[in-house]
């Protein structure tokens, strides 16, 4: 079982807000990913390690290009409730992260406050797998941390979208574990 330091371990939590989390997910319902999610999060806080939340929202002006053959975004932005995280997620120290895209690390300043806490491995979980996870999962690992991803605090919309990155993609960029398999222990 992996063991992570906490002085040198953060928790980075995709897109665990009221828009997304009232969407049919499979393979697990996202009711139960973000009852995992929380524990993580108890954990991580327990053990003295940073708990990044990070949530989408757009305004008008601000989507990212709907030229695509499946646009998903409405063009005049998401509803005011949309972003806000789910209750009870959220605690004192916690750090959040807006993001205007499906990866937590682009054009935000995820990188920066993750290398201010000397953190080089990040442990992600959320929702959707194949969208925000597998997106910061790809950047953390080009910007060289190592990337850990929870496949049971993770879902998609389809049980198949949600295993092929499991299956396919993050084993070449990340280690993939269970809830019960993160143990934070100072090194």
């Amino acid at each position: 079982m992996p063991t992570f330091d906490p002085h040198t371990t953060a928790l980075v939590l995709i897109d665990l807000q009221q828009g997304i989390v009232s969407r049919d997910c499979a393979p697990y319902p996202a009711a139960q990913v973000v009852a995992v999610a929380k524990d993580l999060a108890a954990r991580f806080r327990e053990a003295g390690a940073p708990v990044m939340l990070v949530h989408v929202g757009f305004a008008p002006g601000e989507m990212p290009s709907q030229r695509v053959d499946r646009p998903r975004l409405p063009a005049d932005g998401t509803p005011p409730v949309f972003s806000d995280l789910v209750p009870g997620l959220r605690e004192a120290g916690d750090v959040v992260i807006l993001k205007r895209h499906w990866g937590a690390f682009t054009g935000t300043d995820l990188d920066l406050q993750l290398r201010r806490r000397n953190v080089s491995t990040v442990v992600v979980a959320g929702i959707a797998t194949n969208f925000g996870v597998e997106s910061t999962v790809r950047s953390g690992w080009e910007l060289s941390y190592d990337m850990v991803v929870v496949e049971d605090a993770c879902t998609s919309r389809t049980a198949e979208l949600h295993r092929f990155p499991i299956d396919h993609i993050f084993p070449a960029i990340a280690r993939v574990v269970t809830a019960d398999q993160v143990n934070l222990r100072e090194a």
